[in-house]
């Protein structure tokens, strides 16, 4: 019995040393538990059903679809009843967490179409408006109503008119944007129903011709003599095969321009000739004999171009002696003589711009510039970069006679003649001078320079 109650009371020791140490490390447990909880280091599940706002990468795809089938199949089998209870998740599932994403799973390909489609969206409204910008409604209803009638892109092309310049492939894209777009079809649309009456009407009279049109207006005859009566009838005898827009004048416009190109039923084109060589007007002209070609002599048509070669002639002289006569005609009628001359001014250089009065005995030509003042700046008639700024100066004599010096690097022309630098000329009422590509005429005031010269002739007696 000893031995019995010593055996039943170390059980129960143990059992309650056990008991009580177990309770301990549930306390400590606890303690810890609610420490953590409170500093907050320990990490929270992320939960499947939270709003994901920024765009996930792929790994973060694959992560996530692996914890949702994870936590679906664990929550219907109910292994781990101690997670619904609210208890922390042990170190060895933290393991197999966090070794998941690192075996090699194949990527789910379905979220990158949606991206690719989301990008594409984005893009797409830029596309339209630059179309859109490109291509005027006036220019889709030309495209539509040309490949209607032809029912050819490449004619279309080479045929229509556009607002701006186009390749073939640029209007083939058009064609089959307008065609199977829908965006770009409504947004065109709308736009076209936009015009104003007048303009659509302007464009359909634009349309191209059809073959069905050609064929019919080519069997009106070349040798006949249409009038607008005859295309009006065709256009009531053919109602449907002509466009809505065609008029009497447009059908004979037609008509005419395949006229010129031998177009028309009754009209045949000459066919070259066979040899490699097609025969032009010099090598026809090659081929004829010289020695056989008489020379005939005619004395009637010799004498009749004498007579009339001395008649010009006789003419030409009499108008060089009355040009002085009509050069004064010629000033009272611009308006140049008058004006340009009063009291104070001894001449004028008459340029297609400016007229330059010289007041002065004395005057210099050239081109102004900040430090050089001149008394007549040549860049107000043209282009003055090749003059010289000191090109020239103009005096008056005592006897009433005009000198031009040159004083330039280039020459001025008198006349058509070179005065060198370091030269000078003799001006005379109608000169004309020219200096670096710009002509000038000098007009002298002959009623002041007269009395100048009676002056001049008094005090020389004396």
């Amino acid at each position: 019995m000893d031995k019995d109650s010593q055996g039943l009371l170390d059980s129960s020791l143990m059992a309650s040393g056990t008991a009580s140490r177990s309770e301990d490390e549930e306390s400590l447990a606890g303690q810890k538990r609610a420490s953590s909880q409170a500093l907050g280091t320990i990490p929270k599940r992320r939960s499947s059903s939270r709003f994901i706002k920024r765009k996930k990468f792929d790994d973060e795809l694959v992560e996530s679809s692996l914890a949702k089938s994870s936590t679906r199949a664990k929550g219907a089998s109910g292994v781990e009843p101690g997670r619904c209870s609210g208890s922390e998740p042990s170190s060895s599932e933290k393991k197999k967490v966090s070794k998941a994403p690192s075996t090699p799973v194949a990527p789910n390909p379905a979220p990158a179409p949606g991206l690719t489609k989301r990008v594409k969206k984005s893009k797409q409204p830029l596309q339209v408006t630059k179309d859109l910008g490109r291509w005027k409604p006036a220019d889709d209803l030309l495209l539509i109503n040309a490949v209607l009638q032809t029912n050819d892109l490449t004619s279309v092309h080479l045929g229509v008119k556009f607002s701006c310049r186009f390749t073939l492939r640029e209007v083939q894209e058009r064609w089959y944007a307008l065609l199977y777009d829908p965006v770009i079809s409504k947004l065109a649309c709308q736009a076209m129903r936009q015009l104003h009456p007048e303009a659509i009407a302007a464009i359909q009279s634009k349309a191209l011709f059809s073959k069905a049109e050609e064929q019919l207006l080519s069997k009106v005859g070349s040798t006949s003599q249409p009038t607008l009566e005859t295309f009006q009838d065709l256009l009531h005898r053919h109602p449907d095969a002509f466009y809505l827009a065609r008029t009497a004048k447009a059908l004979q416009a037609h008509w005419q321009l395949m006229k010129q190109y031998y177009l028309l039923e009754d009209q045949t084109v000459q066919p070259l000739p066979k040899g490699d060589q097609v025969l032009n007007f010099s090598d026809a002209e090659d081929l004829i004999d010289d020695s056989k070609l008489k020379d005939m002599r005619d004395e009637v048509l010799e004498h009749e171009l004498t007579v009339a070669d001395r008649r010009q002639k006789r003419e030409i002289r009499q108008l060089e002696q009355e040009l002085h006569k009509w050069q004064v005609l010629v000033d009272s009628i611009t308006g140049m003589s008058s004006p340009d001359f009063d009291n104070q001014t001894l001449a004028v250089l008459r340029g297609r711009m400016v007229r330059y009065l010289m007041r002065s005995r004395e005057i210099t030509l050239g081109r102004a510039t900040k430090d050089n003042q001149i008394d007549v700046d040549l860049s107000l008639e043209g282009p003055a970069w090749k003059i010289s700024r000191k090109q020239g100066v103009i005096k008056l004599k005592n006897n009433g006679d005009f000198f031009i010096a040159n004083e330039g690097r280039r020459p001025i022309y008198i006349d058509g003649r070179p005065v060198l630098c370091g030269s000078k000329w003799r001006l005379s009422n109608n000169s004309v001078v020219e200096i670096a590509s710009l002509r000038f005429v000098f007009l002298i005031n002959q009623d002041l320079i007269a009395l100048i010269r009676a002056e001049a002739a008094k005090i020389t007696p004396q």
